[in-house]
């Protein structure tokens, strides 16, 4: 499989969504997970399941945001995706930065976040879990 393909202006909280506001360390997109960057004062970032740091996502961003600017991230409870996803399907942090992929491809040396369950085909169930674990 691939990464899901996100349009962003299609990314909506629902009644079930619980979401926390912090700084943008990078342009980040409606969609993609952050990580909050130790080096850079907490700032979010698109998570990258190719480094442990990286890859210990907090949320996925709600809205796009430069650096500099507020982000608001959904932690809990259901988003709604406009990607086309596998009901019972479970989906993590990609190897491509911001990138949301199902567990499935990863490979040996990705560190493995999961992000949630896909409880539709548009609409994620999250429940983060960053293991800082590397596939062997």
């Amino acid at each position: 499989m691939a990464d899901l393909t996100i349009t962003a202006a299609d990314v909506l909280k629902t009644t079930t969504t619980k979401t926390y506001q912090g700084i943008a360390g990078a342009t980040v997109t409606a969609g993609q997970p952050v990580y909050a960057d130790a080096a850079d004062s907490g700032k979010y970032k698109p998570a990258d399941a190719d480094a442990a740091a990286a890859s210990a996502a907090i949320g996925i961003a709600t809205h796009g945001a430069a650096a500099g600017q507020p982000l608001i991230v959904a932690q809990y409870g259901s988003l709604t995706l406009s990607a086309v996803m596998t009901a019972g399907e479970v989906y993590c942090v990609s190897t491509t930065a911001g990138g949301i992929a199902p567990v499935g491809d990863l490979t040996s040396g990705n560190y493995v976040t999961v992000l949630g369950v896909a409880t539709t085909t548009s609409s994620l169930k999250l429940g983060l879990n960053a293991s800082a674990t590397a596939k062997p």
